[in-house]
């Protein structure tokens, strides 16, 4: 790579694309020198409570600041903020009737069958002001909102100590002239710039989740636009004078204005560009459908990937009575991390998270303080993970002595069991942990997990791979190149994508197609003026159109992909609309009703700048070698009740073509992966490792 002397005398302009995501231990990082192919990658702890030392601490690692062109990063600022609780103290201003309708939700409670049902939303009672003003659900004002009133509410909430403020009108998704109103009174009093609209944000039908949601985004901002300022504003003063793009949950990316104004975005940031990574990995391998299992030192997310494309998902609850609806990439999350902590229930069973002991202190065998054991101490005792080289470049070494000690104290001893048999026990409880959540988004969607492979990632999804093939039952296992930095890679290869939403709530019948092209138009319009505003040299941009629909009488909607063209003007029908409608429901349910009529409740438009994808023959192992030059030495693993003899093998030596049976141990800088004694595992073309039951 070259000196920041170079770049400084000119000769050399800033060609690097760097991929950063933040996770719960670690921070990962992926550069791509998109001049000469050239491929590196980090793996640097995470700074817990100041990220942005452990972002510039992993860019560092490889490169001056000077070097890079664009940084793409994936956060976990906002989801941290929300499962923790630690977002800004929020006030809410609504419709005066309407107060408690964060609290009313769904009326559904966190426990189902409990004899409890306490909730606490993140906006406390007394900061949620209620203003006279009343829209209709067809759009018509009954009554003026005072702009006063609303001043005098905000300087209430001010008085109570809100930093951040929603505005929410009852229907003013039909028509938000009340909410302009309202919004431009509180800025005439706000101190700064955290003010949130719900028609901004969400101008969608559904009083709950568009009150949620606005919520939460006013709740994020100070957070969130604090943390990205800061890293801006210290990447800046390191020399970085190339462009800083957000990940969304979406899985595209957007600029840090737009993040900082829409932090509810990012709730699944990370996560999300994990999955566009092995979209692009697994199809360029052959492999349209697989199940990633991202599994980081916190907690283990799942996605589905089917015939190419991931699932997505229009909302989802953080955490109970916490409904963020925007287009998201579906993910299921478990505290089920390489961090998670094993303890005994009260009923003697052995439990795994979702407490995490996180980077700091981390594992036991990190030897920081951390006295419970961790699914980590256990694969460190069971031989799996090397104690004597640590990815992660910070400990020389694992304190396996230490990691028994609180193996057979927390575990061992209550349980009645030996140190190694509580190891095994932990890692396979946390097993079946990850095979529920796989099950959840395969099985029970109505798919035969004989056709997904699965493709770990994440620095400890590969220790696992063996177990998840057998205990669901899936085909085989892809684990990608850089299986411990694939969200970073994502982050580099994630296009940029705009979404919006418009609420018809008519029957078909009753529906204007030429009202719906109008409403695309406007909304691709500044889509794509939003794209134009980014500065990104794009390879193509794509419009895409949903209608979220149903047979009158039903609660919930199935999207509805309309097909069609709509870089240019659409020419909708009724017809047109009722065929991809049925379809969608066929797909769904697998037939479709007859003589009942069909609701339209929302248009759905996003607008899809496509960013160069990187070739994955840059991946390529090398095309000469052999496994036994590989090989580096051999250790003992526990599996299955008994110790084996296994090979250990430098990974990314590996040559096209290379056949690894099990038992065996392959190493490299950001994961170590596990291959069983009745597995094999094999190179192809593209430096991936695909994971077999032997014949």
């Amino acid at each position: 790579m070259p000196t920041s002397q170079q770049i400084e005398a000119g000769r050399l302009a800033p060609r690097l694309a760097v991929g950063v995501d933040v996770g719960g231990t670690f921070t990962d990082v992926f550069f791509l020198d998109e001049a000469n192919g050239h491929i590196d990658v980090a793996k640097v702890p995470s700074t817990r409570g100041d990220q942005a030392a452990g972002f510039i601490e992993g860019l560092r690692s490889k490169a001056e600041l000077k070097q890079i062109a664009t940084v793409v990063h994936g956060t976990t600022v906002g989801t941290n903020a929300l499962l923790e609780r630690k977002g800004a103290r929020t006030g809410i201003i609504t419709t005066r009737g309407f107060r408690d309708v964060l609290e009313m939700r769904r009326r559904d409670r966190p426990t189902t069958w409990g004899l409890w049902g306490q909730f606490t939303p993140v906006v406390p009672r007394d900061l949620r002001l209620e203003v006279a003003e009343r829209v209709l659900a067809d759009g018509s004002i009954r009554e003026t909102v005072d702009a006063e009133e609303v001043k005098q509410a905000a300087r209430e909430l001010l008085a109570r100590g809100a930093e951040a403020v929603a505005v929410v009108f009852i229907n003013a998704y039909a028509n938000p002239g009340n909410e302009r109103v309202a919004l431009a009174a509180v800025k005439d009093v706000w101190p700064n710039a955290y003010v949130t609209a719900s028609s901004d944000i969400l101008p969608e039908i559904r009083e709950f989740e568009r009150t949620s949601t606005a919520a939460l985004n006013a709740y994020l901002q100070p957070p969130v636009g604090s943390y990205l300022r800061k890293l801006e504003s210290r990447l800046q003063g390191d020399g970085f004078a190339g462009q800083l793009l957000i990940v969304q949950s979406n899985g595209g990316v957007m600029s840090v204005d737009s993040a900082a104004s829409r932090p509810v975005r990012t709730a699944l940031s990370g996560p999300a560009a994990g999955v566009i990574a092995c979209q692009h990995i697994a199809v360029a391998a052959g492999f349209p459908n697989v199940v990633t299992c991202d599994m980081g030192g916190t907690s283990f997310d799942v996605s589905l990937i089917a015939d190419g494309a991931p699932a997505m998902s229009a909302q989802t609850a953080i955490d109970f009575g916490m409904v963020v609806r925007a287009p998201m990439v579906e993910i299921t999350t478990i505290g089920a991390g390489g961090g998670s902590i094993a303890w005994i229930d009260r009923g003697g069973i052995l439990q795994i998270g979702p407490e995490s002991a996180g980077s700091d202190p981390g594992p036991v065998a990190y030897g920081l303080g951390n006295d419970r054991p961790t699914v980590t101490d256990a694969n460190v005792v069971m031989g799996r993970i090397d104690a004597e080289r640590p990815i992660g470049g910070k400990l020389k070494r694992l304190d396996v002595e230490a990691a028994k000690a609180a193996i057979a104290e927390h575990i061992a001893e209550p349980l009645g069991l030996d140190v190694m048999a509580a190891a095994e026990a932990i890692i396979k409880v946390a097993n079946s942990r990850m095979a529920g959540a796989i099950r959840l988004v395969s099985i029970e969607r109505g798919h035969n997990p004989r056709d997904f492979a699965a493709m770990p990632f994440g620095g400890g999804g590969a220790l696992h791979v063996g177990a998840l093939i057998k205990e669901v039952g899936l085909a085989s296992a892809l684990v990608p190149r850089f299986p411990g930095v694939t969200s970073a890679l994502g982050c580099v290869i994630a296009d940029m994508r705009h979404d919006f939403v418009r609420t018809v709530n008519k029957t078909l019948d009753d529906t204007d197609p030429s009202v719906l092209d109008t409403a695309i138009a406007e909304a691709a319009g500044e889509g794509l003026r939003l794209l134009d505003q980014a500065g990104i040299a794009f390879e193509g941009r794509t419009i895409s159109v949903e209608l979220d629909m149903s047979y009158l009488g039903q609660t919930h909607t199935v999207a509805v992909p309309l097909p069609g063209d709509f870089t240019q003007p659409a020419k909708l029908s009724r017809a047109g609309i009722k065929t991809a409608f049925e379809a969608a429901y066929a797909a769904a349910f697998g037939r479709v009703l007859e003589n009942i009529g069909i609701r339209v409740l929302n248009l759905r438009v996003a607008v899809i700048g496509r960013r160069k994808k990187f070739d994955l023959a840059l991946l390529a192992p090398p095309s000469e070698g052999s496994v036994e030059a590989a090989k580096r030495t051999t250790r003992k693993v526990w599996i299955d009740g008994a110790w084996h003899e296994a090979g250990i093998f430098r990974r990314l030596e590996l040559p096209l073509g290379a056949v690894v049976p099990g038992p065996a141990i392959l190493e490299q800088p950001d994961t170590t992966i596990l291959i069983e004694a009745d597995l094999v595992g094999e190179v192809d073309k593209f430096g991936n490792l695909i994971v077999r039951r032997k014949a």
